[in-house]
């Protein structure tokens, strides 16, 4: 899909479509200011283009047909999301066909979508890129590993430079085929050590070593999360969050699992809480990774939820924007990754749709701030400690709904996982987050003591506009699109814009100004008595 250059300095959605061997993949994502990237649709479907292949390796007509199908479906929702910017990259499974032409000639005809042909090394590249978007490693040196369904790429990376990139013919698809064919994991187990040992990968990265081992594909996210269920400790979450990372002992463990006599594997897999679409490739997967780890001497592996999606927009953003630096931004990475450990994408989309809405009541607020007598004066920095309390202050809900706002708390003070914060701050956004619902805390409250009189006044202010912004989303009734904040004799005045038939709530009653007021007004008196203000609220005709 061709489409101008990226705006430089405005939320711009931008998209990348993964045509993957096992399934192809869609992500829309919205670019914030400073050049964050928060997911906003994920779409998947199981294409199987490595299935049924002909001796030549020419993809079946029926995976071709297939493609197709998923790709225009893809197509549709970027119109309806009125997404302009997108690449569509193809990796192993085309990258080898013979008849990979007929798909990409169909593919531009009707769709319009012009796709590259990853090489196996720019593939591994992307999924670096993408690796550090997620986690705070760009100053440290990282083997990368990525399970695909016809290969598995591998790179050794530091400070955004690939140092050493390489791409085996080993992916979960094609080794479940093997293993279909030969039905013995000894045979299976063979034939992974001979490519790998085969290959210059281990001797590279023997000579270049790394500190730490990152594993970012889907197959490796499976397994993660069902070790994790395995040993499941409601305290140990409650507390301090989901670790997202394993040993080479508990991964040993979960291929004995799998690799049991009884019952069959996909029952088995199953039972170890696979979903069902992993089911049919993680035996294959989970061998494949143990035998990784042992030939490449890891112990311990992080797990990264983004991948080779998140890579081709990182790279997009660095040559369509000057502002934009991949270095940057820890702090926002280790909010986002986070608030993934615990929030599925539609909390997700919910936390984005606030901060949106929190955004334009603080630039408002802050416009006209010399009115705002005795308060702390708000800065660019003090809206990324509300941006980042919307964006978890939904986490304690893991555990269930009474009380979540406590373990969010809980949860954000002890994790350890807020990179690039001085332990003020943390306590600032944690604190955002404790109150951000209940009883609104008085200027003396204990749990503020930790804060300096300065901070304790800005947090007042922020845990006003976080309040006001979490009922106005829950209300239904406005974007950030739609709403305004201006000075007034008496205060400020917040206008929303119209809204025409989708002005209603979610019991059908048509939310006029007087309706939408009623619905604020314990944030809107707390709002005076921080402000010494009043805080109106109209609705455009």
């Amino acid at each position: 899909m061709e489409g101008p250059p990226l705006p430089p300095r405005q939320q711009t959605l931008v998209a990348a479509i993964d045509m993957g061997t096992n399934s192809f993949k869609l992500l829309v994502a919205r670019v914030l200011p400073r050049g964050h990237l928060l997911a906003l649709a994920r779409l998947k479907e199981p294409v199987l283009l490595g299935r049924g292949r002909a001796a030549d390796g020419s993809v079946a007509p029926d995976a071709l047909l297939r493609a197709v199908a998923a790709l225009r479906s893809f197509s549709l929702a970027l119109r309806a999301l009125d997404v302009r910017f997108a690449r569509v990259v193809a990796t192993a499974a085309l990258r080898s066909a013979p008849n990979r032409d007929d798909l990409l000639t169909a593919v531009s005809a009707e769709l319009g979508f012009q796709v590259d042909v990853l090489s196996g090394e720019e593939e591994a590249r992307l999924v670096y890129l993408g690796v550090l978007q997620f986690l705070p490693l760009f100053r440290r040196t990282i083997l990368v590993v990525d399970i695909g369904g016809g290969s598995t790429e591998f790179v050794v990376g530091n400070k955004g430079k690939v140092l050493y990139a390489a791409s085996l013919d080993l992916g979960h698809v094609s080794l479940t085929e093997f293993h279909e064919k030969h039905r013995h994991f000894g045979d299976l187990r063979s034939y992974i050590r001979s490519v790998l040992n085969q290959s210059p990968l281990v001797d590279k990265v023997t000579e270049l070593g790394f500190e730490i081992a990152v594993g970012s594909s889907g197959t490796i996210r499976s397994i993660e999360r069902s070790i994790f269920l395995d040993g499941f400790d409601e305290s140990m979450i409650r507390d301090f969050g989901r670790e997202w990372r394993f040993s080479r002992d508990e991964l040993g463990l979960l291929v004995e699992k799998l690799t049991s006599p009884n019952p069959s594997e996909v029952e088995r897999a199953k039972r170890l809480g696979f979903r069902k679409r992993r089911r049919e490739f993680i035996v294959a997967g989970a061998v494949l990774l143990l035998e990784i780890f042992e030939t490449l001497g890891i112990d311990n592996i992080e797990v990264s939820g983004y991948a080779l999606s998140e890579g081709v927009i990182s790279e997009m953003l660095t040559n369509d924007r000057m502002d934009y630096d991949i270095s940057m931004n820890a702090r926002w990475r280790s909010v986002v990754s986070l608030a993934m450990r615990f929030d599925g994408d539609d909390r997700m989309k919910s936390a984005l749709h606030c901060v949106g809405i929190a955004k334009e009541l603080f630039d408002g607020i802050r416009r006209s701030d010399e009115l705002v007598d005795g308060n702390a004066r708000l800065h660019g920095k003090d809206f990324e400690y509300m941006e980042a309390a919307l964006l978890l202050h939904n986490i304690g809900l893991l555990m269930g709904m009474k009380g979540y706002h406590k373990r969010s708390y809980k949860i954000i003070k002890n994790c350890g996982h807020l990179h690039g914060y001085s332990s003020e701050e943390i306590e600032l956004v944690a604190l955002l987050v404790r109150f951000h619902r209940k009883k609104f805390p008085g200027y003396q409250n204990d749990h503020l003591k930790e804060l300096s009189a300065e901070m304790r006044q800005k947090f007042r202010v922020l845990c006003v506009i976080t309040r006001i912004s979490l009922r106005l989303q829950k209300c239904h009734c406005v974007t950030s699109q739609r709403l305004e904040v201006f000075p007034t004799e008496e205060g400020f005045e917040m206008v929303l814009g119209s809204l025409k038939d989708h002005l209603q709530g979610s019991h059908g009653i048509e939310l006029t100004s007087a309706v939408i007021e009623e619905e604020l007004r314990p944030e809107l008196d707390h709002f005076e008595e921080v402000f010494q203000q009043k805080m109106s609220v109209s609705v455009a005709p």
